[in-house]
């Protein structure tokens, strides 16, 4: 395949200082720990009122140092808090905290039409087979469900057509609203003009949980290299494809760890999914492989899993409409180098621009890794050679 386009984007000592009641001063020296202790059970933060979401306290918990695991659950707040707020910049939580004022707006106006989306009902909205598949969580039950038809793109009927069509009817709903109390919103990313963030008007912890305990469990499996056990914030939101929406959608990969993708419904023809590989940002107009080239027919109900670095893109809808759930699922603080040190996703992805190895995953990275060591065998073959030769008799 010709890529006619350029691809588009969318550990220092323990603090042991207290005030014997198990409070901690915030500090400077605060620092979370490399690897996390996967057999602390985190707490819930749903509850409180954060700047940051209640997933991320959760995953970060597990990175705390073992003194600070077993304290109240206030303290390990205040603690992470404080880190937190130390590798975040003033940007960012201006922006995050606009984006929250924003919500409030709408939630204070916008009359839900099917409440009972609005919070987590498994048997309701997904399908016995992927269930069953979640509740055994193990990854021979979820090969089992899943189908790869070209390496690192799994699809597995996930939604019930009730639940699709209760989602879709409230995206309508939402609209109506938007229309006729002439509120601006704001669309799903830069290169949809059409569909809603769904987030904005309600449904995020839904998706949360959606993410938390639907999502991440598949992601840790099949994409390790990506973070996937990992993922602790989304972005969610509905597209509509169609004559008079988005027609159809450029090459590009998308802004996420990991990617759910389920078309919700109605009638349509066309409007295709088309795969072209995993590559890095030096590689990502580079040829596709034979293997990594796939097409996708949408089906209603059935999901697409891919992480965010696969390059893909939408063809066109030639008629009728087309609506798809997406859910862009992410790593809000990823520790890099040295123990402790968390950086912002942002900053994270900024920085990977001066990495120059991704043959992890990257099909051209590893390739161009592949061949540097045929190269340094041959050499060093060749220098024993010449060593042996000056040696003969």
């Amino acid at each position: 395949m010709s890529v006619d386009a350029s691809v588009e984007r969318r550990a220092e000592p323990e603090n042991r200082n207290g005030d014997g009641n198990g409070f901690v001063a915030p500090s400077s020296t605060h620092r979370l720990r490399l690897n996390p202790n996967t057999d602390h059970e985190p707490d819930s933060y749903e509850d409180l009122q954060l700047e940051f979401s209640p997933l991320l306290f959760s995953s970060l918990e597990q990175y705390l140092p073992p003194f600070m695991l077993n304290t109240r659950r206030d303290v390990k707040v205040q603690y992470m808090r404080d880190i937190l707020l130390r590798y975040s910049n003033e940007s960012e939580r201006n922006r995050v905290q606009k984006q929250k004022e924003y919500r409030q707006k709408i939630m204070l106006r916008y009359q839900p039409l099917h409440q009972q989306l609005y919070a987590m009902n498994a048997e309701k909205f997904f399908v016995p087979s992927f269930l069953e598949a979640i509740k055994n969580n193990t990854e021979e039950g979820f090969r089992r469900i899943i189908s790869e038809g070209s390496p690192g793109v799994y699809t597995f009927e996930m939604l019930q057509p009730c639940f699709c069509e209760m989602l879709m009817s409230e995206v309508e709903n939402f609209e109506k609203w938007v229309y006729e109390s002439k509120f601006r919103i704001m669309r799903p990313n830069t290169m949809n003009k059409y569909g809603v963030v769904l987030d904005d008007f309600g449904l995020e912890t839904m998706l949360d949980k959606l993410m938390d305990s639907f999502i991440r469990p598949l992601s840790r499996v099949f994409f390790p290299e990506f973070g996937g056990s990992t993922l602790d914030s989304h972005h969610g939101f509905v597209v509509e494809y169609g004559m008079d929406r988005d027609l159809d959608l450029g090459f590009h990969v998308d802004d996420s760890e990991v990617t759910l993708n389920v078309c919700l419904g109605q009638q349509f023809s066309g409007g295709e999914l088309f795969f072209r590989g995993i590559r890095c940002d030096k590689h990502v107009n580079t040829e596709a492989r034979a293997e990594e080239i796939l097409d996708y027919y949408h089906v209603p109900g059935l999901a697409v899993l891919h992480c965010g670095r696969h390059r893909h893109g939408a063809r066109a809808t030639t008629s009728g409409r087309r609506m798809n759930l997406l859910l862009w699922c992410r790593r809000s603080f990823l520790a890099i180098g040295n123990p402790g040190l968390f950086v912002e996703d942002g900053v994270f992805r900024e920085l990977k621009k001066y990495q120059k190895d991704f043959s992890s995953w990257c099909a051209v990275c590893q390739h161009e890794k592949k061949e540097r060591q045929r190269v340094a065998v041959a050499a060093t073959k060749l220098e024993i050679l010449k060593r042996d030769g000056n040696h003969a008799p």
